[in-house]
């Protein structure tokens, strides 16, 4: 089983503010467990969001690449 965080340890996770997961909650862009009034988050839906959310580099071709002068 996943553990279950805390909006404050997905906060640091991230490397954001508590109100990032919070707004993702509103939002219900990422998947949460109510317990009773608290709100946690399994580590592995956060692993999904990041990977959901990562954005892969364009390559470019060095033979489109002309010099100027």
């Amino acid at each position: 089983m996943d553990r279950l965080l805390t909006v404050e340890q997905v906060a640091e996770m991230l490397g954001t503010t508590v109100r990032f997961p919070r707004r993702l909650i509103e939002e219900r862009r990422i998947e949460f467990v109510k317990v009773g009034r608290h709100v946690r988050i399994r580590e592995s839906a956060v692993t999904a969001f990041v990977a959901a959310n990562t954005v892969q580099p364009v390559v470019i071709r060095s033979s489109r690449l002309r010099s100027v002068a």
